[in-house]
């Protein structure tokens, strides 16, 4: 009997020779059982991304753009790039300009402002989160999206950027919402004139919070809350202004705080897809020309434990369906703790990235996200552990911020193994596994997704458990010409590896507490 050999870098699909054979995982897929469209897979450029464009090396952010950008392959045929679809743009309020004025502690997380408080523009601004969206278009990203934390500082009640009084109303002064709506629209015009199109735009964020800060405690970020009554107004002025600039931009609610806003909850921002796509609905939002059948929110708080994860998106998946209308998943990151899943003390960056990667299967597969985004690309912390909020570590040089190193944690690879091969247009395909598994139990164990064109089928495979895998999937509808396999594990450098097989009859190696895409490219 033949002896199986493998190494980091090659996996092998024929399974022979184990003293211990391996468990086999069998999936039945039908080309034509499809499920949800996908749109695209994206991520937010926020806060250090001003000063990192304007000052740090050129290698540093030309290799940043590279690492979240690009689609094309190395030498040895692994992706050079994890190929998002999706860049998200924050249009800023106002508070650099304001200095340490704003009550924003922490400079880097202070936005400048296109508008002016004498109401002209100046389009020098935000040059940096500029550069980086640029840089998105060039290496042809699909889907540019602008959002806002808070109106210029110049429309707000209290002139800052973020609330004094803890009240729950949105700091827009009533008569200004007209103007947010044309600052919003003259924004998306100007860069449309500069060849940067944005795809949507995003007028109010988290809109569940209070965004309170008391005088002299010192704020985190810009931001407002917004009732459902308040989103209404603001989308329908904002509607009118992209009407009147004949934009084709299209507006994207409610970015809800957290998923179980879209469907239920009490308070004055709750039950979001039923309060504006319920034609019953006395704020009903359907008829706007440039508002589609949309609605997006974070799975931020909604991560912990298996059984209350997975019902929070089937409840999502439910109510979205009943409206008509499509699931984004447009902001995560290990806010809360779910992720440590019971442990203590640092967690390794593969551990993050399994989660994540669990985060991402039930957004898709029970929630029927059709597009699923993470906040934030990059924040300085350690590229080894406890890599919650960032796919690149940034280590900067000083306080002021002016240079520093990056890294690529395993964050970044483990959105990649979706988004780089997930490809707007893709349909994800219902499958049928043949261990019978509660979804509870699959958390812990191998999880599977599948997604095909017309040209490939694309296999995510998440090895949450600590014993090898074999996964032997059975096609239905496709030839398959040959396969191509990818691999994350743990080890230093094993970052999307990878290998080229010529069938699938024996099954592919999945590692223990490692990530495998299989892409099957058709006859």
């Amino acid at each position: 009997m033949k002896k199986l050999l493998f190494t980091t870098f090659s996996i092998l699909t024929t399974v022979i020779g184990y003293a211990q054979k391996p468990k086999e995982l069998v999936i039945k897929i039908d080309i034509r059982n499809k499920a949800q469209k996908i749109d695209n897979f994206g991520a937010a450029g926020a806060w250090f991304t001003e000063g990192i464009a304007r000052n740090w090396p050129t290698q540093n952010r030309e290799q940043m753009a590279e690492w979240l950008f690009s689609k094309e392959f190395d030498a040895n045929g692994s992706p050079k790039g994890i190929g998002l679809s999706a860049w998200r743009f924050n249009i800023g309020g106002g508070t650099a300009e304001q200095g340490d004025s704003s009550g924003i502690t922490d400079f880097r997380k202070r936005v400048e402002c296109f508008l002016r408080p004498d109401g002209t523009y100046d389009w020098t601004k935000q040059a940096g989160y500029v550069w980086f969206t640029k840089k998105a278009r060039d290496y042809g990203v699909e889907n540019l999206i602008a959002f806002s934390n808070t109106p210029p500082v110049q429309f707000t009640k209290n002139g800052r950027g973020y609330k004094t009084t803890k009240d729950y109303i949105s700091n827009l002064k009533p008569e200004h919402y007209g103007d947010y709506a044309r600052f919003l629209a003259t924004v998306l015009k100007h860069f449309d004139k500069e060849g940067l199109h944005f795809n949507y735009i995003s007028p109010v964020n988290e809109p569940q919070w209070d965004w309170y800060h008391a005088p002299g405690q010192g704020a985190k970020q810009e931001g407002s809350p917004w009732r459902n009554d308040e989103i209404a107004h603001v989308a329908k002025s904002l509607d009118s202004a992209l009407t009147a600039t004949s934009s084709t931009s299209k507006i994207l609610l409610t970015e809800a705080a957290q998923l179980d806003f879209l469907y239920g909850k009490t308070g004055n921002a709750s039950q979001q897809t039923q309060a504006f796509f319920d034609p019953k609905s006395k704020l009903t939002l359907t008829g706007l020309r440039n508002l589609p059948r949309l609605i997006g929110g974070h799975s931020y708080f909604t991560d912990k434990g298996d059984s209350a994860r997975i019902a929070i998106r089937r409840h999502v998946a439910d109510t979205t369906a009943k409206y008509d209308v499509t699931f984004w998943q447009t902001e995560y990151s290990m806010l809360a703790d779910g992720y440590r899943e019971g442990k203590t003390g640092p967690i390794p960056a593969i551990d993050c990235a399994l989660f994540l990667c669990k985060v991402i299967h039930d957004d898709l597969v029970y929630g029927n996200a059709a597009a699923w985004q993470l906040w934030n690309s990059w924040e300085p912390g350690n590229p080894d552990f406890d890599t919650r909020y960032y796919l690149i570590a940034l280590a900067p040089s000083s306080r002021e911020y002016v240079d520093g190193t990056i890294t690529a944690t395993k964050n970044l690879w483990a959105l990649g193994h979706y988004s780089r091969f997930v490809r707007p247009g893709m349909h994800r395909l219902n499958i049928e596994r043949g261990d019978k598994l509660s979804k509870e139990q699959i958390a812990q164990d191998l999880m599977v997704s599948a997604y095909a064109n017309e040209k490939q089928m694309v296999l995510v495979a998440i090895n949450y458990g600590n014993e090898d895998r074999v996964l032997r999937p059975e096609v239905g509808g496709l030839k398959v010409k040959n396969a191509e396999v990818y691999l994350t594990t743990g080890e230093k450098g094993v970052d999307m590896k990878r290998s080229k097989v010529g069938n699938l009859k024996g099954g592919v190696k999945i590692p223990r507490r490692g990530m495998v895409t299989v892409v099957l490219n058709k006859k």
